[in-house]
């Protein structure tokens, strides 16, 4: 997969990229344990603060717009 500069990418010359991982055992790189505090974009560690950019978030494409769909998209309800 080419690079808008036209160079060939390569993941393995980024080194480690720390995300948190949805329905995984996530430990703290800075203190080990492992609660944390959800949010859209990131997560955040409940002991120490460490944040952590969310793996499905990165994910995402930054070019479109950003649709939201709820996981039961093919129910429709509606406001009264």
């Amino acid at each position: 997969m080419p690079s808008s500069s036209g160079e060939t990418w390569r993941p393995f010359e980024r080194g480690y990229h720390v995300v948190y991982r949805e329905h995984e055992v996530n430990h703290c790189p800075g203190c080990g344990r492992t609660q944390w505090l959800i949010g859209r974009m990131s997560a955040e560690c409940a002991f120490c603060s460490t944040a952590l950019p969310l793996a499905e978030a990165s994910m995402r494409s930054h070019n479109g717009p950003i649709v939201i769909q709820h996981k039961n998209g093919d129910l429709h309800d509606w406001a009264a």
